[in-house]
């Protein structure tokens, strides 16, 4: 799928970015990789880490805020993987206009400048907080879900718009898994709520996931993973197990639980061996025929279904997650 291919991800020196170049450089043979990123610095050293004896790779400083740098990155290119966001919780809440500026308006400038520069496939990466979001990220993050679905009405078919949606990734930049691992933590460990779960998925997985959308999209789809849940206290007993605790209550804008498929998503999604479609909700925009005739092996879920991180059948053990960490 991406021999000869020009790929371009935005926020490309990010955790994803970083490993999925690195995944594609060494396994596909595309004739251009770009990275499209706001921090110079970050691009230099992520420039330092490859030899690239292709000569394929290609770095563009720009910011996702301004749709004009976007058009000239985007000349020429084949595949847009749009992994630029901005991710921090809390600060977010304190910033919310820059979450719009980036989050919801960068996303909008993506799409514009896909369809204008004839870009053939664009990807969102996106998160479990944008279904049913508690939060100004999640909201933020949905909202570009929305844009991206609906991008297609626009691109008529020229450009498809697609969005990928998973959970926690175990070991990215910034992470607790990261945190426990370089125990980068003063004095004790400070739980939420003992009662918390969250999906995990590792990169590769993130990867193979992005591979499936790619391979498979007809333009509208939210492809979700089946993916397992852990308990909070269970990664610190697996990750920190002599580490005090303290408890402090559960934090403005966190769930207890998060959720990959709503019940309402689920009325129309399909189900498939290993990842959920969600299919576009408006069947007068979309015609749904050709996602049924090209998804034929699927089954419809369950009646009520929902797919959230407590109420899940695949659950991690401390061994399994201490297992997925090794390799």
């Amino acid at each position: 799928m991406f021999t000869n291919k020009t790929v371009l991800i935005t926020g490309g020196t990010g955790s994803f970015g970083r490993n999925f170049t690195k995944f594609i450089y060494n396994n596909y043979n595309p004739k251009k990789i770009i990275i499209f990123s706001r921090d110079e610095n970050k691009q230099f050293r992520m420039a330092q880490c490859f030899s690239d004896s292709k000569g394929i790779l290609r770095f563009f400083v720009g910011d996702v805020r301004d749709q004009e740098r976007l058009e000239r990155a985007f000349n020429g290119v084949d595949i847009v993987i749009h992994a630029a966001a901005l991710k921090q919780i809390p600060i977010l809440e304190y910033n919310p206009f820059e979450a719009v500026k980036t989050n919801i308006l960068g996303s909008k400038n993506v799409i514009n400048a896909a369809i204008n520069q004839g870009v053939k496939c664009a990807i969102l990466i996106s998160t479990d907080k944008a279904c049913q979001p508690a939060n100004l990220y999640g909201s933020t993050k949905l909202c570009a879900e929305k844009l991206f679905i609906n991008g297609n009405l626009y691109s008529t078919g020229k450009t498809r718009f697609s969005c990928v949606r998973y959970g926690n990734v175990l070991g990215s930049r910034g992470s607790i898994v990261e945190t426990l691992i370089k125990k980068k933590f003063n004095g004790n460990i400070k739980i939420t709520d003992e009662r918390m779960t969250r999906f995990w998925i590792t990169l590769r997985q993130s990867f193979e996931l992005v591979l499936f959308a790619l391979e498979n999209m007809q333009g509208g789809e939210i492809f979700v993973p089946k993916i397992p849940s852990m308990k909070l206290v269970d990664l610190f007993n697996a990750l920190a197990p002599n580490i005090s605790r303290e408890i402090i209550g559960i934090r403005p804008g966190e769930k207890i639980h998060e959720i990959l498929i709503s019940k309402e998503e689920s009325r129309h999604a399909l189900k498939l061996e290993r990842y959920f479609v969600v299919l576009p909700e408006y069947q007068e925009l979309f015609e749904l025929n050709k996602f049924y005739e090209h998804y034929h092996n699927s089954r419809k879920p369950p009646e009520d279904f929902y797919f959230s991180s407590d109420t899940n059948s695949q659950w991690l053990t401390i061994k399994d997650l201490r297992k997925m960490l090794i390799r």
